[in-house]
C-alpha cells in the first residue's frame, strides 16, 4: 500500500501548519512523571523534519482513558515539558484540543515552532469518530501527518474522521517504518520465514496464524497457547491453560498447516507447578507427563533446543507472544533464551506485541532486532492481514 510519506511533501511544508498526530500515551509514576519517554522520542525525527523544513507543527495525540472528561491526571501537560527537554526547544502547550483555546495556540505559532494539544480523549467525540469534531480538528492544519501507529488500527476521529477534511495527509517516518517492516515482509520475506507465536490465548492468534499459514515456512508455538494445540493432538496437559471451545479450531489449524506444507513445532518439555506463583513449587516432565493438577508455565530446555535450532536457520523471523510466564524469573527462561537466538541469527527480525517487547528490553536486545514494533494491536492485526484504518485514510503516492 503505497502511501504519501513525509519526505514527499518536504519542499511544501513551509510556513504550512502541519497536524500530526503522535503517539504521546506515555506511562506516568503517582506523581506524574514519565516514566519511559519512549513513545515521545519515536516520534522525534519527523517532528524535526516538519520544524527544520519550516512548517509550523501541531502535534496531537490521548493520554491512558480518561473517557470524554476533562482529568488532570491525564493531562498531556507533562509531554509537551518532555518534548521540549528532548528537541532542546519551547513546545507550546494548549489546554484544549479544538475551539479558542486550541486555535489562539495554533495561530501564535512562526515557521519551525511547535504545539501540542490537550488530551483528544477528553472528548468521547474522539473515540466515536465524530464527523463534526474531526472537522474542528482538520481546521487546526493545511497539512495532516499520522505518526502513530500505536493507534492506526482504531478508525478514531484523530486518525481517520480528520482525512476527510484535509487534502494532503501522509505518513510520518515512524508509521512508513513500521508499514515497510511489517506489511512488506510479510508480503515479500525472504525463506526460510519463521513465525514465532506465544502468549495465553489461541482466540487473540487464530486468525495471525491462518494468515501467516500461505507466507511462512515454520511457526513455533509456545506458551499457555500452545496446550490447546496440544490437547488437540490428545496430549496430556493436565491442568495446564486451555481454551476447550478452540480445541477443533487448533485441529483445523494442524490440518491445514500439514496441507500447506508448513510445519507447526509446539513443546515436547515443560516447566511445571500447582500454582500460578512466584516461588512455585516447579519441576520439568516431557511430552505426556504433566499430572492433573499440575500446569505448564514454560517451555522446557529439550524445546528450547528445538525451537533455537529453528530459528538458527530462519532467514526471517517474526516474533509476537512470550514462551512461559516471564515475569516470573524461574518461568523466563524459555522466552529469553528464544530471544536470545533471535538476537544471535542473521535473519530479519520483526518483534511485535507488547510482552515480546517487554522481555527484549528486560534481556537488553531490543537494539538486536532488525524492527520492534510500537504498536501492539496494530502490529497484530497488520499480521492477521487487516487493512488498518488510519492507513487506508492516507493519500495514495
Amino acid at each position: 500500500m503505497a502511501k504519501l510519506s513525509l519526505n514527499d511533501i518536504g519542499g511544501e511544508l513551509k510556513g504550512k501548519k502541519v497536524l500530526m498526530r503522535v503517539d504521546f500515551n506515555v506511562p506516568l509514576d503517582e506523581n506524574r512523571e514519565i516514566t519511559s519517554d519512549k513513545r515521545i522520542r519515536a516520534a522525534v525525527p519527523s517532528i524535526k523534519f516538519v520544524i527544520e523544513n519550516g512548517g509550523r507543527l501541531i502535534l496531537m495525540s490521548h493520554m491512558g482513558r480518561p473517557k470524554g472528561e476533562k482529568k488532570k491526571e491525564f493531562s498531556l501537560d507533562v509531554a509537551a515539558k518532555k518534548l521540549s527537554e528532548i528537541i532542546g526547544k519551547e513546545v507550546k502547550f494548549a489546554s484544549d484540543c479544538i475551539g479558542d483555546e486550541a486555535k489562539k495556540t495554533v495561530d501564535s505559532l512562526s515557521d519551525g515552532d511547535v504545539a501540542l494539544l490537550e488530551n483528544l480523549r477528553f472528548y468521547k467525540e474522539e473515540t466515536d469518530n465524530d464527523p463534526e469534531f474531526s472537522k474542528k480538528l482538520a481546521e487546526l492544519g493545511d497539512i495532516y501527518v499520522n505518526d502513530a501507529f500505536g493507534t492506526a488500527h482504531r478508525a478514531h476521529a484523530s486518525t481517520e474522521g480528520v482525512t476527510k477534511y484535509m487534502k494532503k495527509c501522509a505518513a510520518g517516518f515512524l508509521m512508513e517504518k513500521e508499514l515497510k517492516y511489517i506489511g512488506d515482509t510479510l508480503e515479500n520475506a525472504e525463506k526460510p520465514f519463521v513465525a514465532i507465536l506465544g502468549g495465553a490465548k489461541v482466540s487473540d492468534k487464530i486468525t495471525v496464524i491462518e494468515n501467516l499459514l500461505d507466507k511462512v515456512s515454520e511457526i513455533i508455538i509456545g506458551g499457555g497457547m500452545a496446550y490447546t494445540f496440544l490437547k488437540a493432538k490428545g496430549r496430556e496437559i493436565g491442568n495446564s491453560l486451555c481454551e476447550d471451545d478452540k480445541i477443533n479450531v487448533a485441529k483445523e489449524i494442524l490440518k491445514k498447516a500439514i496441507d500447506k506444507d508448513v510445519y507447526i513445532f509446539l513443546p515436547i518439555d515443560h516447566i511445571v507447578a500447582k500454582e500460578f506463583k512466584e516461588d512455585a513449587v516447579a519441576k520439568e516432565v516431557i511430552r505426556d507427563g504433566i499430572e492433573e493438577g499440575w500446569q505448564g508455565l514454560d517451555i522446557g530446555p529439550m524445546t528450547i533446543k528445538k525451537f533455537t535450532n529453528v530459528i538458527k536457520d530462519a532467514k526471517t523471523i517474526i516474533w509476537n507472544g512470550p514462551m512461559g510466564v516471564f515475569e516470573f524469573e524461574q518461568f523466563a527462561r524459555g522466552t529469553m533464551e528464544v530471544g536470545k537466538a533471535i538476537a544471535e541469527s542473521n535473519a530479519v527480525s520483526i518483534v511485535g506485541g507488547g510482552d515480546s517487547v517487554a522481555a527484549l528490553k528486560k534481556l537488553g536486545l531490543t537494539d538486536k532486532m532488525t524492527h520492534v514494533s510500537t504498536g501492539g494491536g496494530a502490529s497484530l492485526e497488520m499480521m492477521e492481514g487487516k487493512t488498518l484504518p488510519g492507513v487506508a485514510a492516507l493519500t495514495d503516492k
